[in-house]
């Protein structure tokens, strides 16, 4: 765009398709903000996958006040086409519509796609959490989930550890015993405690899609002891929640640095990483996050001598995002995410 939007924008819409039988690509938005006279571009979100010669929308937060322009940066290489639609652009002050309780209310960390071109960085939609999967490393990237009063039952503990038979055709699934003997737990994302509420729903945490090889003493360690904590601030609170893991090689019961489990299939992460979001329980979910919400981030070694104290792993949002590569909690204004995500967590940790 060659001019400016005068009255600023709180959100953009795009409408997108591949061109013809052009093959998928990637683009970005970015903004510039008159009021900063220093002719700086900003990217606004994640990166977008365009993967289906169907338009679909992507909206996204902008949350910039005064004159405003953007561009539409296409950053996949190659000849391959964008049919770019309605650009539709949200004024500056306009209360938007917040959408409660879903998983990825606060974003898609690394932009997933439920797209099989994408192995890599695979989104995997359940009704109980969502997560980027990485067919390569036998593992996801993250999974994220919502949590609240209703989450909690009387339900037992399931162990029913099982591969997930919803992974693409061809794919391999990683089986209930694929980490036996590995000396490497196997370590919930989503945790089992989070969702006691029907058979189903503690069920469908014990699928392999929802585990990560976990030093036994970092799982059943400061790792359970901060899923716990998360779920102290219920009833009275909602809490968001997004973890996975990074780097290749972790020490586990058998002693020595491991790198693969199962024959090479499944990657030892180097590094377990969680970031926790609490609201008071209401509407509007992204809307009442503010620059005074308490976010909990911590990273974490993924070794059996780790210490103990999960208070001693907090890190910051800043720190993770340059760590993994992600755009954590980028469904928040920038200015919102600008104060969270550059804070240590100073709070009680029981």
């Amino acid at each position: 765009m060659e001019f400016f939007v005068p009255n600023g924008a709180t959100t953009v819409t795009v409408q997108h398709a591949i061109y013809g039988s052009d093959a998928s690509s990637s683009w970005e938005l970015w903004a510039q903000a008159q009021s900063c006279n220093c002719n700086k571009w900003t990217k606004v979100g994640n990166t977008v996958f365009t993967t289906s010669s169907t338009l679909q929308a992507t909206a996204f937060t902008v949350n910039i006040a005064g004159n405003v322009k953007f561009e539409i940066r296409k950053t996949s290489g190659g000849p391959s086409r964008l049919n770019i639609d309605d650009f539709a652009v949200t004024d500056f002050g306009t209360v938007q519509p917040s959408i409660d309780n879903d998983h990825l209310a606060l974003g898609n960390p690394s932009g997933a796609v439920t797209d099989v071109s994408y192995p890599g960085n695979y989104l995997m939609v359940k009704p109980q959490y969502k997560l980027s999967y990485n067919r390569d490393q036998g593992k996801a990237n993250w999974v994220s989930w919502h949590l609240d009063a209703s989450d909690r039952g009387g339900i037992d503990r399931q162990d029913d550890f099982r591969e997930d038979l919803t992974l693409p055709e061809g794919w391999y699934k990683v089986l209930g015993t694929s980490y036996q003997s590995s000396g490497f737990d196997r370590g919930h994302l989503c945790p089992s405690a989070d969702r006691t509420s029907s058979i189903e729903n503690n069920s469908a945490t014990f699928l392999m899609t929802n585990m990560m090889p976990q030093a036994p003493q970092n799982n059943q360690g400061p790792w359970a002891d901060l899923e716990n904590y998360a779920r102290t601030f219920l009833p009275g609170n909602e809490v968001y929640i997004v973890c996975g893991s990074y780097g290749v090689g972790g020490t586990g019961s058998n002693g020595g640095l491991t790198n693969t489990i199962d024959n090479g299939r499944i990657t030892v992460p180097k590094r377990t990483w969680k970031v926790i979001v609490i609201l008071p329980v209401g509407d509007n979910d992204v809307a009442r996050v503010t620059t005074t919400t308490r976010v909990i981030a911590v990273d974490m070694p993924n070794i059996n001598t780790l210490d103990q104290n999960w208070g001693t792993h907090r890190t910051t949002v800043d720190a993770i995002e340059t760590a993994t590569g992600y755009d954590l909690l980028s469904a928040l204004p920038v200015e919102v995410q600008t104060a969270l995500e550059s804070k240590v967590d100073a709070g009680p940790v029981n």
